[in-house]
């Protein structure tokens, strides 16, 4: 049976270096010597409003790309999100993109006249391979991984999707192209190991 991962590059420029991360990882994986289909959701492609305009107090309808989403996310064992940290979480654009698309009904269930809910993504497992510029001893330590946990737990577990592993890119501001390249080295690794 094929393994089935999906690459989500929630950075809002195509020439970031979050893009050469993505396709880094889609390429390890693509290249395993194990069976497996990699697909890829790069955001700056992707055409979407950004908020969820009524909350859920109305539905507000998604677009083509959107729905295209959800069949891949449906579609996949295993996700990737590929992002940088921006004021200590995720960028605008991936988080619209979580608010539109992990809707309830797809993502999650609320339970009549209860507090408690069912997660319709179990099954799926995800890593986050997220680049920063904050040391990565103090993003542990002062910030607590506030942004690492906010997707980890409040996002993806809140729906199902585990195990969540985090990998950490950085600081890559002040960084040589001998490093970024290691990364880059690093990442396509990641991609065919899991695959």
């Amino acid at each position: 049976m094929k393994s089935k991962i999906v690459v989500i590059n929630g950075h809002p420029d195509s020439q970031s270096f979050c893009t050469a991360l993505s396709e880094a990882y889609a390429e390890g994986a693509s290249a395993s010597v194990n069976r497996v289909e990699t697909r890829t959701i790069d955001l700056s492609k992707l055409d979407f409003e950004l908020n969820l305009k009524y909350g859920y107090r109305q539905r507000t309808e998604l677009e083509k790309d959107l729905i295209e989403a959800q069949k891949l996310i449906s579609w996949a064992d295993h996700l990737v999100f590929v992002y940088p940290t921006w004021w200590g979480a995720m960028p605008a654009i991936l988080k619209g993109f979580v608010d539109r698309v992990f809707l309830p009904g797809f993502a999650f269930k609320y339970r009549e006249n209860s507090s408690l809910w069912d997660k319709l993504l179990k099954g799926k497992s995800a890593h986050l391979i997220v680049t920063m510029d904050t040391p990565s001893w103090y993003n542990r330590w002062i910030y607590r991984r506030a942004g690492h946990n906010v997707m980890k737990r409040n996002i993806l577990q809140f729906c199902g999707i585990t195990p969540v592993r985090v990998t950490e890119i950085g600081p890559v501001k002040p960084s040589s192209p001998e490093l970024r390249a290691k990364w880059l080295n690093k990442v396509k690794a990641l991609g065919s190991k899991l695959a």
